[in-house]
C-alpha cells in the first residue's frame, strides 16, 4: 500500500516512484503524520509488510548532528530523505523513536539542497559535513528513491559540503555509474558474524558487503568503516579481531577515509520500547546498566570493549583517521 500526500499532486519524483508499483493500492492523505504518528500501532506487525508513504518535508530539513557524531569535521549536520529502514536490526534506535515501521520518503529533494546552501552560508568559507544515514540507510532503498543520483549531483556542485552515505547495503550502482567525488564518503557498517546473524535481520552478508566495498574502492571512492554499535559477548576479542582482519583485507589502506567505533547505547525510553517489542531478545538481557539515563553495557565492560577495539584498529589505520563515537 502507498499513501500519498494530497498536496504532492503530480510531483515528478512521486510519479516516478509510483510507476514502480503499478499494482499497489494508493491512498491519499493530508499529511503523512496521519498514518505515521498515531499511537497504538503494531511496529512488529508493520515491519513484516510496511507501507510506503510519499510526503513533503516542510521544516527542519537540515539539523545539527548529535554531539560526538562526526569524523573530524568542525561543522556537522544531518538530513533525512527517508524515515525508517528496510533492514530489521534489533539494536536500531529507530524502533524506539518511531511509532510506525512504515517507510516515509520525502520527495522534495530540491528543498534539502536549499537548506544545505543556507547551512553553508552560515559558515562562510568553512567546510561542512552532512550525514544522510541517520534516520534511514542511505542506499538500501535507492532503486526506489533515486536518492544517491540526486545527492551526488547536489554535492558535486558544492565542494565545501561533504557528504557521508552510511549503509549496510550493496546498492551501489548509482555510485559506480559516475566518477568518484572527493567530498563524498561511502561508509559501511559492520558487526561480527555472530552479531550479524542474531541481530541484523535482512542485512546482506559480510562477504556481499565487502565485495561492494571493494568495487567502490577500486573505482576510486573514499571509504568509511563504521563499527558502531560494538556488541559485547564472551568471545568478543576473537570475534572483533577476525572481523577487522576480514574488513581491512578487503579494502586498500589508501581508500580508507575514516574509521569510527562506538558502544551500544540507547536512550532509556527507546530501550523500554525495544524490550516491549522483543521481550525475549538476549541483547536486552545482557550485562547492561539499566539504572542509567542512557542504557548501555556496564562501565567496566564498555571500557574493556572500546579499549580492545581501539588498540586493534590503531594497528590497522592511522590515528588521524580513527574516531571514537562519544555517547
Amino acid at each position: 500500500m502507498i499513501y500519498i500526500e494530497d498536496a504532492l499532486g503530480g510531483h515528478p519524483r512521486a510519479q516516478r516512484i509510483l510507476a514502480r508499483f503499478p499494482q499497489a493500492t494508493r491512498v491519499g492523505c493530508a499529511r503523512y503524520t496521519e498514518v505515521f504518528n498515531p499511537r497504538a500501532q503494531n511496529f512488529r506487525l508493520q515491519k513484516r509488510d510496511p507501507a510506503l508513504l510519499l510526503a513533503h518535508k516542510h521544516r527542519r530539513l537540515v539539523l545539527p548532528a548529535p554531539p560526538g557524531y562526526g569524523i573530524g569535521g568542525t561543522h556537522n549536520y544531518y538530513f533525512s530523505h527517508m524515515l525508517n529502514c528496510v533492514y530489521d536490526c534489533r539494536y536500531c534506535f529507530l524502533q524506539g523513536m518511531f511509532r510506525s515501521a512504515h517507510y516515509v520518503v520525502f520527495v522534495n529533494y530540491e528543498d534539502f539542497a536549499t537548506a544545505i546552501d543556507s547551512t553553508l552560508a552560515r559558515h562562510d568559507g568553512d567546510h561542512c559535513w552532512f550525514f544522510s544515514g541517520y534516520d534511514c540507510d542511505s542506499l538500501a532503498y535507492d532503486p526506489v528513491t533515486g536518492f544517491a543520483e540526486w545527492a551526488l549531483e547536489c554535492f558535486a556542485r558544492r565542494p565545501r559540503a561533504h557528504l557521508e552515505l552510511r549503509t549496510k547495503s550493496t546498492q551501489i550502482r548509482s555510485l559506480l555509474a559516475r566518477e568518484p567525488l572527493p567530498n563524498v564518503v561511502v561508509a559501511f557498517s559492520f558487526t561480527p558474524a555472530g552479531a550479524h546473524a542474531a541481530l541484523e535481520h535482512k542485512v546482506p552478508s559480510l562477504n556481499k558487503r565487502l565485495a561492494a566495498l571493494r568495487k567502490l574502492a577500486d573505482a576510486g571512492w573514499r571509504i568509511g568503516l563504521r563499527f558502531d554499535p560494538l556488541i559485547y559477548s564472551a568471545g568478543y576479542a576473537a570475534d572483533y579481531r577476525q572481523l577487522f582482519e576480514q574488513v581491512f583485507a578487503a579494502v586498500p589502506g589508501s581508500s580508507v577515509h575514516s574509521v569510527s567505533f562506538g558502544a551500544f547505547r540507547l536512550p532509556r525510553d527507546f530501550f523500554k520500547t525495544l524490550v516491549s517489542l522483543y521481550p525475549r531478545e538476549p541483547l536486552f538481557a545482557g550485562p547492561l546498566d539499566t539504572a542509567a539515563a542512557t542504557i548501555g553495557y556496564r562501565n567496566d565492560l564498555e571500557a574493556e570493549l572500546l579499549d580492545f577495539c581501539e588498540v586493534q584498529l590503531r594497528d590497522r589505520v592511522n590515528a588521524d583517521r580513527l574516531f571514537r563515537c562519544l555517547p
